[in-house]
């Protein structure tokens, strides 16, 4: 932070130049210049007519919250959003990401108690003072990792697509979609030492022996600990399956070339973007050849370079290691969980060099079976409400309870297949921070069915009794 900006700090009389100016020198960095510029020059221009909010958001931002300040508010728009150089999102997220928290997702934020117009209040104004709100994280996030390591450049914040890459911005992941991007930065350790980090998003601040989804570990513990894991006993004695995974190909919605299995004497196979057809612990993704391929996607996969490595522990977790220059985007119901988040809801970037847990077998097991027994016995109350043996207030003829249950009785064998399935792709990112709304809209990805959890999803489904099959009337 320059002097000037100290000991010259404007008043709501200035010019609105210099007040923007000002305020820039405060930013976090998350954001471009350009659209920080954007943001704040639209709020100074708001705040014209309101001189107490305007000197009370520049003591806000100046002094670092250090002094009390009033609510600084806008007008909230029909749909709660604000748009700032073609891109949408929450206002008080917008400016809380701005001027403290670059990495901030909209449902970390929670409002003071002396705030008269926070954002969740549905007043007619919202209050845009990034010190009337603090940070909340959900259980199971390591805030740590949330943040970029140091080194890295602040333009990899949100979006990790190579240079030449002529795309609109990204919108904001504050959008009024329920799907965020979660970042797995690289954590600094020696590449021996990241066994012993199963934390989920690692720091390079975090200890060796890390212990934030390991409750029951010993934080002073000096053996790794993959090894307090290691001595399980199978969840199945099924034999374990010759391959452990089958890769498929995507260019966008297309399937390219064949099914790669992965033959269980292979743990650790590598997915890349060069030709070598040999098979066996490689997939490369160079060779294949597609006669619809687009320029878009041409460019795309010359930048997969090494890829990533894929590596099957114990009897079926699966860690990813990114060898790319670029990001990997992962869809990962492990993952998801650990971040609190409902499965299917987040999109995970994974950076070069990080490597990270994306699949747990029993974490998986333990879903398939809750899964299962929730839709038969939602299958049976369903079939006794639709009889009509159901009594009770508002079960005119077993209809109104049937309605209730369909949900949970309509969950099938697809529901539990997507347990076992991973899907990633490369150097492209999805969902709201990205043009792409799925992956099958990204130019190069890969789904990994997982053999030995679609054995154990096999058993699961032969241990439940069938119901008798209904008409198809």
């Amino acid at each position: 932070m320059d002097n000037m900006s100290i000991t010259n700090t404007p008043t709501s009389n200035d010019a609105c130049l210099s007040i923007v100016h000002s305020l820039m020198c405060h930013r976090q960095g998350g954001e471009s210049e350009t659209f920080a510029k954007r943001a704040i020059e639209s709020l100074v221009k708001k705040l014209k007519e309101k001189k107490d909010e305007l000197d009370s958001l520049i003591t806000a931002i100046t002094t670092n919250g250090a002094h009390p300040s009033k609510c600084v508010t806008i007008q909230r728009t029909l749909d709660g959003r604000l748009q700032v150089a073609g891109r949408k999102g929450f206002p008080h997220v917008i400016y809380a990401r701005l001027w403290r928290w670059p990495d901030l997702h909209k449902n970390e934020l929670k409002h003071v108690k002396y705030c008269q117009y926070a954002f969740d209040l549905k007043c007619d104004s919202v209050c845009v003072n990034p010190y009337h709100y603090e940070r909340v994280v959900s259980p199971g996030i390591d805030l740590s990792g949330l943040t970029l390591q140091s080194n890295a450049p602040p333009s990899m914040l949100v979006k990790d697509e190579y240079v030449h890459d002529f795309e609109g911005q990204p919108s904001l992941s504050t959008e009024g979609h329920s799907i965020q991007t979660i970042q797995h930065p690289p954590s600094n350790r020696a590449s021996a030492e990241t066994y012993s980090t199963p934390a989920l998003l690692a720091s390079s601040e975090s200890n060796a022996t890390s212990t934030t989804n390991f409750p029951n570990i010993p934080v002073a513990s000096t053996r790794p600990v993959h090894n307090e894991l290691a001595f399980q006993p199978p969840i199945s004695n099924h034999p374990a399956p010759e391959y452990w995974c089958s890769i498929a190909y995507f260019e966008m919605d297309v399937q390219v070339g064949e099914t790669f299995k992965v033959p269980s004497s292979c743990p650790i196979v590598t997915v890349d973007g060069y030709v070598d057809p040999s098979g066996g612990d490689r997939f490369c993704l160079g060779q294949l050849s597609n006669v619809h391929r687009t320029e878009a996607i041409e460019r795309a996969r010359l930048h997969i370079g090494k890829g990533v490595q894929l590596e099957c522990k114990g009897e079926g977790d699966v860690w990813v290691r990114c060898l790319s220059d670029h990001a990997v985007f992962v869809q990962s119901y492990y993952l998801d969980r650990e971040a609190g988040r409902a499965p299917g809801d987040a999109v995970h970037k994974i950076y070069p060099s990080a490597y990270i847990k994306v699949f747990d077998l029993r974490q998986c097991h333990r879903q398939m079976q809750q899964q299962a027994a929730t839709a038969q016995a939602a299958a049976a109350a369903q079939a006794a409400a639709v009889a009509g043996n159901i009594p009770g207030p508002g079960s005119v003829g077993g209809i109104a309870p049937a309605i209730s249950l369909s949900a949970a009785a309509g969950i099938g064998v697809d529901d539990l297949r997507r347990l076992c399935i991973l899907r990633m792709s490369f150097v492209k990112g999805w969902g709201p921070d990205y043009p792409r709304q799925s992956i099958k809209e990204t130019p190069c990805w890969i789904e990994i069915h997982l053999h030995r959890a679609l054995q154990l999803l096999d058993e699961v489904l032969h241990t439940m009794p069938i119901a008798d099959p209904q008409p198809l009337d």
